[in-house]
């Protein structure tokens, strides 16, 4: 059975939110919010919400970070009965309006990934934008293909089941490393993927939990860890996209 929820992972994130979950709950989707450890004010918006039909709440006694708080919330989505999982950003950086697109691409192909291709307008902070570029090619590098175009994109439908198969074997990064080395991870099993783009601002309440020194340090060591990891596992992968 397809049956597909939105995952919310939220830290303070209490201005954009409401409008997020409106837009979501507008298209007929279900949504999970996973408070990671948010502030009183904002756990109060969220208990709110969580109050309207078809919309759940998992609450993390501490903040997990939000690769932690993702995947806690695909495993809470499974325990709800759900088989996919739609990732959406708190703070409202994506533009919703793309959303039928990526729900009929996860329809028409239940097994395959749907990521998201994002298209920044003025508001993206040079910074991070220069910094893709270099996660790009060491995502390439580390995934032995260019079928990753953007790997930091947190707009994804993820189909639970080989998803949670992944997350459960191996331990991943639970931090903004977190989007990057789960495709990295699932490319190297030959999981199938399709890019849509999605349009992104920066973000609609003005806050980013992105540390520039600190998560560019974590994602550079996951980049580390990831091009040893594919050194061991070369054959097996080559041998699995040839097969």
């Amino acid at each position: 059975m397809h049956k597909v929820c939105a995952l919310i992972p939220v830290f303070n994130h209490e201005l954009a939110l409401p409008a997020v979950v409106a837009q979501l709950r507008a298209a007929g989707l279900s949504c999970l919010l996973v408070d990671d450890g948010s502030s009183p004010a904002c756990a109060a918006v969220m208990d709110a919400l969580a109050a309207q039909p078809e919309c759940y709440l998992l609450r993390l006694s501490s903040n997990q970070g939000k690769g932690g708080a993702v995947m806690a919330g695909l495993r809470e989505a499974v325990r709800l009965g759900f088989s996919h999982a739609l990732q959406v950003d708190a703070d409202g950086q994506h533009d919703l309006q793309s959303l039928a697109g990526f729900l009929a691409a996860a329809a028409a192909s239940p097994q395959t990934l749907i990521c998201g291709y994002p298209q920044y307008d003025a508001s993206v902070p040079k910074g991070r934008l220069y910094a893709r570029y270099l996660t790009h090619v060491w995502v390439w590098v580390n995934s032995l293909s260019l079928r990753i175009p953007d790997s930091m994109c947190g707009f994804r439908v993820y189909p639970l089941a080989v998803t949670l198969a992944l997350i459960d074997s191996v331990a991943i990064g639970r931090r903004m490393d977190f989007d990057t080395e789960v495709l990295v991870r699932l490319s190297w099993l030959n999981q199938p993927m399709h890019w849509l783009p999605i349009r992104v601002r920066y973000p609609a309440d003005g806050l980013s939990h992105f540390r520039l020194l600190h998560d560019n340090a974590l994602i550079s060591k996951m980049h580390a860890k990831l091009f040893f990891g594919m050194l061991l596992r070369a054959p097996l992968i080559l041998w699995r996209r040839w097969r």
